[in-house]
């Protein structure tokens, strides 16, 4: 019988914070209680990695990154390595978000690279992908996913491939207050689990996790689905009574 894979919720503060923000944020963060059920991490900005795990040291909230350079080191100046990352603590780095993808430029072939990289050096790779609603309604929804996803497995290998954890995040969802149904989700989930399995990797062990204007109201929504395995929050992550709503709801499934 497989196990059960544990829930993960991630949250991506994205380019917002401030120290004292932060103190009082991650001081109500720390409040929550551990699961056996749910993981949780949070990726603020590079510049409060430090005071995040400060403050959270010894609760049951982990600290990520929301990026790495595709560069082990040297100069490249404005870049953050990922040893630097392992140096302040980090656990797992968010890689290839939307964001990312678009606004700054980085290619499939970029964001397999720093794939490779952090699980080269050991960190936890949070493999972002998704399609623009441009892309959903033209019907290459899937396409354009497996695509992403094949980027990475020409890269890493599919034995490796088992320890990076996928988001899905449709584009059309981030931050606009739309999101994919729990249907819609559970479909495009199935599918990245599928085509991973058809890839030679033991694509049952892997975590997908759902991302795009995720709440405390439509995660036990998306959560009771079989194939999703957590949640990627963005803006619900910056405040600490939802994103401990949303973790709550994780550990109830």
């Amino acid at each position: 019988m497989l196990k059960v894979r544990k829930k993960l919720v991630i949250g991506n503060w994205k380019m917002n914070g401030c120290l004292e923000r932060n103190a009082s944020l991650l001081a109500e963060l720390r409040l929550m209680g551990s699961s056996e059920r749910v993981e949780v991490v949070v990726c603020p900005p590079f510049p409060y990695v430090s005071q995040a795990k400060e403050i959270l040291a010894g609760s049951a909230v982990s600290v990520g990154a929301q990026n790495l350079s595709s560069f082990k080191d040297g100069a490249y100046t404005g870049d953050v390595s990922g040893s630097m990352l392992l140096d302040l603590g980090c656990s797992l780095v968010i890689v290839g978000h939307s964001e990312r993808r678009s606004v700054f430029g980085e290619t499939d072939h970029v964001v397999a690279t720093k794939v490779a990289l952090a699980l080269e050096l050991g960190l936890k790779p949070i493999l972002c992908v998704g399609e623009t609603l441009a892309q959903r309604e033209a019907g290459e929804a899937e396409a354009v996913v497996q695509a992403q996803l094949d980027g990475v497995l020409a890269v890493v290998g599919a034995a490796l491939a088992s320890d990076v954890v996928v988001a899905y995040e449709p584009v059309w969802a981030i931050g606009t207050g739309r999101t994919a149904t729990p249907d819609q989700a559970e479909v495009m989930h199935a599918f990245i689990r599928a085509h991973l399995e058809r890839s030679g990797v033991a694509a049952q062990k892997v975590k997908i996790l759902y991302g795009g204007s995720v709440t405390a109201a439509n995660a036990p929504l998306l959560f009771v689905k079989p194939d999703i395995d957590g949640a990627l929050v963005g803006g619900a992550s910056l405040v600490a009574e939802s994103f401990s709503l949303i973790c709550a709801a994780a550990a109830a499934i």
